[in-house]
């Protein structure tokens, strides 16, 4: 998947909720969430970012349940990304 197939950026939702915030990873594809882990994290974090990118979405859920803090943080951090690209 390219930038340009990435769904359109949206406002984060609130995500008050594991649940919601699990929800709002699972409902976008993963490109700008690998993308923020493959530029921005260690290495391990670099890793899990080309699986993410690379995961069925039964995978890419349980890389999301496994690690929900940190995979919320690069989504956000996705996010910035995203917004950056599109304002280029």
């Amino acid at each position: 998947m390219t930038p340009t197939d990435a769904a359109p950026l949206h406002d984060s939702p609130a995500a008050d909720s594991p649940g919601d915030r699990l929800a709002a990873l699972t409902a976008q594809p993963p490109y700008w969430t690998a993308h923020a882990m493959q530029e921005q994290g260690s290495r391990f974090f670099q890793h899990l970012g080309a699986a993410l990118a690379a995961a069925d979405l039964a995978n890419r859920r349980l890389i999301f349940q496994t690690w929900p803090g940190e995979c919320w943080d690069f989504y956000q951090r996705g996010l910035a990304l995203q917004q950056t690209a599109e304002d280029a």
